[in-house]
């Protein structure tokens, strides 16, 4: 009896998702609406600096205020 409602939820599962993928329509993205001002697009420096190096500049730093934090609370415990 599992086997069939595993068997049930999956079928459905998969139908709503074929569903919603065939009622979007990618092409109505290349309309434009009024007052749409594209702006010139980027790099592949530019990208990768906006999407690759910030966010892994940014974990870096957040990285090291976490252990010079750590490293301050740890020495002000006292030893036993």
């Amino acid at each position: 009896m599992d086997k069939k409602n595993s068997l049930r939820a999956g079928t459905l599962a998969a139908g709503t998702t074929l569903l919603m993928l065939a009622m979007t329509s990618p092409a109505l993205a290349l309309t434009r609406d009024d007052g749409d001002d594209p702006g010139p697009g980027l790099s592949v420096i530019q990208t990768l600096g906006l999407f690759v190096g910030i966010p892994i500049l940014a974990f870096l730093v957040i990285a090291g205020l976490v252990m010079v934090g750590s490293k301050k609370s740890a020495g002000r415990q006292p030893h036993s």
